[in-house]
């Protein structure tokens, strides 16, 4: 009790920014699935999301992301199936058909940006499309992964893209029941 409430450790082994999962519930977004039908983040509930938020016009960064967020999901082996890729579209373009296909498995909900933009946090000058958000099976809140740096090498992308897996791995194991 003496070194969590009074001498309060310093060191931390978390790479993504933890959030107060109780300030960030999912609220309810009036999201609707590509098709139109209402249906909300909550539908998840039970499992671990890997979020991402963008218009959907998605450039190479977008892809990218897409990209390592699968990979995340994969590289935790057994315990994947207990995680979900959503990506919230905050606008109401058409999406490419080849792209919906590139997507495959991933939830596609369209959301207002506007609501979007006030529940998740995100740093001064940085935009919600650039990070990837976790939200844990309870749904609420807790993560939130920085973009690779800019101008990173292959490598350092690589590294980055490790450190989340690490984050991810751990809480997964430590939500792990029996």
């Amino acid at each position: 009790y003496l070194t969590y409430y009074v001498i309060k450790p310093g060191g931390r082994t978390n790479y993504g920014e933890l959030i107060d999962p109780r300030a960030h519930p999912i609220p309810v977004l009036a999201s609707t699935s590509l098709d139109g039908k209402p249906t909300e983040l909550t539908a998840y509930q039970g499992k671990w999301l890997l979020l991402k938020v963008g218009p959907s016009a998605c450039p190479k960064t977008c892809m990218d992301q897409m990209f390592a967020i699968r990979q995340l999901r994969a590289m935790q082996g057994k315990d994947m199936e207990r995680i979900e890729r959503v990506w919230l579209i905050t606008d109401s373009a058409p999406l490419e058909t080849v792209l919906i296909r590139e997507l495959d498995g991933m939830r596609m909900l369209r959301a207002p940006a506007e609501a979007v933009a006030r529940w998740l946090p995100h740093p001064a000058g940085s935009s919600l499309e650039s990070a990837i958000y976790m939200i844990d099976p309870l749904g609420h809140l807790m993560m939130r992964f920085p973009p690779p740096p800019a101008g990173a090498t292959e490598a350092e992308t690589v590294a980055h893209y490790a450190k989340i897996k690490k984050d991810i791995g751990k809480v997964l194991k430590a939500s792990a029941i029996g």
